[in-house]
């Protein structure tokens, strides 16, 4: 008797090993069993019961590395003697733990917000995360997305940004459009690559179950079934960040990051961020979760540029302001 077991999106070096060996260890523990691996396709002969136990062990073990991105000699015995790791045992129990990236190294809620930011989209469909530069909050949201599809709550992730740093209009720059925007998507690219293995991520990619566009590729379509993430949303224009919160569709998920102090539109009242936190902040199902300068996990320098910057803004207000007010009592003397 024969059957396939399809083995899509898995990276063949990390899941049967340098020169087969955790291949031939899968097949030292079934001996009555003859496996062939080709391309995406697992080629298994031998008696029924055989088989069905086979393909038992087989689905737990490929569970196993889409959760974790990562197989060992170890686990492989322990999943076809138990059925369960010991990642499975001890690690899912950790609370801060979103998502497993690559090598099975832990993806964590860092910090108070970033917890807080995960359980608000346990509740809610909408969230606005915003905050300071290297506060977490596009990579957590990403760490999110990725979970999402592992546990196939949705179907699709999609990530966004405005190119608004040429003005969406990227005409003067070298190569194709592609090679136009990528500088601008790079950093999403860059979580994406920390979370899910690179065949794997190139797989997705290919059949679009993961989608990076500029924003301005969103208009006219309907987003269901996807986690959607929005990122450097303070430099969208109030009529941009319209369009792309009307793209929600049945079993969306929309979290939209940015930070009002890096504004690079021509005016900051024109940030459609700014107006669309103060006008949706009281709809059910939508939450803002505010990051400040203790969730900075950069170098430690960066708080405290951070901290520079928002004071050298404060008193610059504040200044205008008392200018303001002086010219108002000297023209009414």
């Amino acid at each position: 008797m024969e059957k396939q077991i399809h083995l899509e999106g898995i990276d063949p070096l990390e899941f049967f090993g340098i020169n087969n060996v955790k291949m031939n260890l899968i097949k030292s523990l079934f001996p009555k069993i003859n496996l062939t691996a080709r391309g995406h396709l697992l080629y298994i002969q031998g008696e029924e019961k055989e088989l069905n136990n086979f393909e038992k062990k087989f689905a737990q073990l490929l569970d196993h590395y889409y959760q974790f991105n990562v197989i060992t000699e170890e686990t492989i015995l322990q999943i076809f003697s138990s059925g369960f790791s010991s990642m499975e045992e001890n690690g899912t129990t950790e609370k801060d733990i979103i998502v497993f990236g690559n090598s099975g190294k832990p993806v964590r809620a860092r910090t108070p917000n970033q917890r807080v930011l995960v359980d608000e989209c346990n509740k809610n469909d909408l969230i606005f995360a915003i905050g300071p530069a290297g506060t977490g909050k596009t990579y957590t949201a990403i760490a999110l997305a990725v979970r999402a599809l592992k546990n196939r709550e949705i179907k699709k992730i999609i990530l966004s940004r405005p190119a608004v740093e040429a003005g969406e209009n990227l005409g003067f720059l070298p190569g194709d459009l592609k090679e136009k925007i990528d500088p601008y998507l790079q950093p999403l690219y860059d979580a994406l690559q920390d979370m899910i293995p690179p065949r794997k991520l190139e797989d997705f990619m290919k059949d679009g179950i993961i989608e990076i566009a500029p924003l301005a590729f969103m208009r006219g379509r309907t987003l269901s079934n996807a986690f959607v993430i929005l990122d450097e949303a303070q430099n969208t224009t109030i009529n941009q960040l319209k369009m792309f919160l009307t793209r929600m569709g049945l079993n969306a998920k929309f979290i939209v990051t940015g930070d009002v102090t890096q504004i690079d539109l021509p005016r900051r009242s024109n940030s459609g961020l700014i107006f669309a936190m103060k006008l949706l902040q009281n709809i059910e199902s939508i939450s803002v979760v505010q990051f400040n300068t203790n969730d900075i996990v950069r170098h430690r320098l960066v708080r405290d540029i951070v901290d520079a910057y928002s004071k050298y803004y404060e008193d610059k207000a504040e200044a205008e302001e008392n200018a303001r007010e002086k010219a108002k009592e000297k023209a009414k003397d």
